[in-house]
Formats: structure tokens, sequence, C-alpha cells
């Protein structure tokens, strides 16, 4: 019910968990968090003014939204909150937000359920910029803070 990943998908979130690199949009090296149930990282695309956005995933694959347990969900918000605390410690960042999108009307891109968290800053235009593919250079300050403040 409400799947839309082709057969045979090879699911580049399931790669990342699994300890494989996604290049060009992420490596193992961009993984600030990984437990029994989610795994986080910095995102290969950045918008204009966010840098350092990261995305959490479920360990298992599940498509979208409606496929998640109440656990599973609890464990992935979980993360995400641990997520955003460490965007205030390592950024300095006014806030955060979380984006998450289901099926192909609502823009969802990659067949994994996945949590967005972005460090916000007061007129920073998220919603109305544009994103780009960055370098595992660029995104490894930003990983290791992160990864430092979730200590």
């Amino acid at each position: 019910m409400y799947t839309h990943a082709p057969d045979g998908y090879d699911c580049p979130f399931c790669a990342m968990v699994r300890g494989e690199d996604n290049e060009p949009w992420c490596t193992q090296a961009d993984v600030v968090r990984r437990d029994a149930k989610t795994t986080a990282w910095v995102n290969g695309r950045w918008w204009l003014n966010n840098p350092g956005g990261v995305i959490v995933v479920p360990n298992e694959h599940v498509e979208n939204l409606y496929g998640l347990d109440r656990e599973l969900a609890s464990d992935i918000h979980e993360t995400a909150r641990r997520i955003a605390l460490a965007m205030r410690r390592a950024f300095r960042c006014d806030g955060t937000s979380t984006r998450q999108h289901n099926e192909p009307g609502a823009l969802q891109e990659v067949w994994h359920y996945h949590l967005h968290v972005f460090p916000r800053w007061v007129g920073d235009e998220l919603y109305g910029s544009d994103a780009r593919l960055t370098t595992p250079e660029e995104r490894a300050p930003y990983a290791a803070g992160l990864r430092d403040a979730l200590r």
C-alpha cells in the first residue's frame, strides 16, 4: 500500500546503513550517529544558507511514513531530537527545522523513509533557496562538529 519503489530498487539509504558509501551524495565519513534502530549523516545536498543538514533514517527499510510503527517512529524522532540539540551546540544556529516527504506527490525522491534536520538562522530562506551537491571535504568539519556535540 502506498509504495512507489520500482521492482529491484537498489536503495541508497540501505547501502549507507550497511556501511557502504553512496557517492557522490554521502560516505561513511558523513555518519554522525548510528544505533540499533537509526542512522544519521550529514546530507550531501545543502541549501544555500543551511550547511550541515542531516538525514535520519530507520535502519530497517521502510518506504515512507505510512509504514512506520510507533516504536520505530519514536526511535527516529529521538535521534532527530539529539541531532537538533547537537546542531544548536555545534553550529550555534538560531533554531532547527525538520522536513519529511511521502510519495511522488510530495516530492519524495528516495524510497526509504528519511527525516531531514536543518540548522536554521533568522532570515535564512530555507524553503525558498536552491540546493547544491557538496564535497566530502566541505561536509567533514560539520560531521566532526556534530559527532563531538553528540558525545
